[in-house]
């Protein structure tokens, strides 16, 4: 048996006694189901996505179902699970699967890669799980099992590492059984490869890892180049009226929280006065801002200031982007809401 061959009959026979079991997912063969699992699980832990994905499911059963769903409802079942990108491009790969694939989520490969949201590695894995297809993937916990078996120098982010990590990925392909070869490199990574404190004494892989024979498995995979992330100030206008109504508005379907309801935003470096004055043509009552609430980005952070106010009798909002709604802090809520929108909404209800 060459190494290459030993490679998936090792990881194989590990994954036949030890790999994740009872994983709402891991037993169907519905591609849709598949690829809910699959786009809720990137940059996602699993014990987080549980919960998520069994309500989904049992809010939208089907692809029809999800295309025939408003954003908002869609985005509602998403709020708390971050990354709001993934479910707008969930919903709108839906509605072309209904249009144009008859509500069949498609089994070729490049029809599959066509649809909002979907990569290269997402997609294998949905043709590899659902279908049997021999797929490679790459996703970060394989990305993680190859670098240090081969010992790949670098950052995988970086263009010529992901091809090379590609190319072993292909490499390590079995002939069959790839269903059960896709989910145990997937599981190696996450239960024994891990990023920190990885058990190499349990690796079924050890006996030819490079990165564990140089006693060097912390330098593997590469990491990113060290970047200082840009910090963005925003002021969070949480207006309330005479019935204790909170004032919510609909971000524009791009950018940070694209789609999501939000308070109304006013820049830092304004007056609250005068904004409020041409944002709602008159002047809000402010109150004493609450304390500074910190979020982190991908690529920024976000220094929030939230500026409690007093709607006068009437107030003649001006209508933004989808619109505007008064809301009731505490009551039901059919729409998308960002962490800090959520619990600064929970406060302000405790505060009533």
């Amino acid at each position: 048996m060459t190494e290459v061959d030993q490679f998936a009959h090792s990881l194989l026979r590990w994954y036949r006694l030890h790999g994740r079991r009872g994983l709402p997912w891991l037993d169907d063969r519905d591609p849709y189901r598949i690829w809910v699992s699959e786009i809720m699980l990137q940059q996602t832990q699993v014990t987080t996505v549980v919960p998520y994905y069994q309500k989904f499911i049992e809010r939208f059963p089907d692809v029809r179902a999800l295309a025939a769903a408003s954003v908002d409802s869609v985005l509602g079942l998403w709020s708390g699970l971050g990354y709001y990108a993934r479910a707008r491009n969930l919903h709108r790969a839906a509605e072309i699967i209904a249009t144009q694939h008859g509500g069949v989520f498609p089994d070729d490969y490049d029809q599959v890669l066509a649809l909002p949201g979907i990569g290269r590695s997402t997609a294998a894995a949905i043709l590899a799980f659902a279908h049997g297809q021999r797929r490679a993937i790459l996703d970060g916990n394989v990305k993680r099992v190859l670098a240090r078996y081969h010992a790949v120098e670098g950052w995988p982010g970086q263009s010529a590492v992901a091809q090379r990590l590609w190319a072993l990925a292909e490499t390590h392909l079995p002939a069959s059984d790839v269903r059960a070869y896709t989910q145990a490199i997937m599981d190696l990574g996450a239960m024994v490869c891990r990023l920190k404190h990885p058990d190499c004494g349990v690796c079924p892989l050890t006996r030819h890892c490079q990165a564990r024979m140089t006693q060097r498995v912390d330098l593997y995979p590469g990491r990113r180049p060290k970047k200082r992330r840009p910090r963005h100030s925003i002021v969070f206008i949480m207006i309330r009226d005479r019935a204790g109504r909170v004032l919510l508005e609909r971000r524009l379907p791009h950018g940070i929280w694209g789609g999501l309801w939000s308070f109304p935003e006013c820049p830092v470096d304004v007056s609250l006065a005068s904004w409020s004055k041409e944002r709602f043509g008159t002047v809000v009552q402010f109150a004493a801002p609450w304390p500074r609430v910190r979020h982190g980005f991908t690529h920024f952070e976000l220094d929030i200031t939230p500026q409690p106010a007093s709607a006068p009798r009437r107030l003649p909002v001006r209508m933004r982007g989808n619109g505007v709604l008064w809301y009731k802090p505490g009551a039901p809520f059919n729409g998308g809401l960002a962490g800090p929108v959520t619990a600064l909404l929970q406060q302000m209800e405790a505060d009533q």
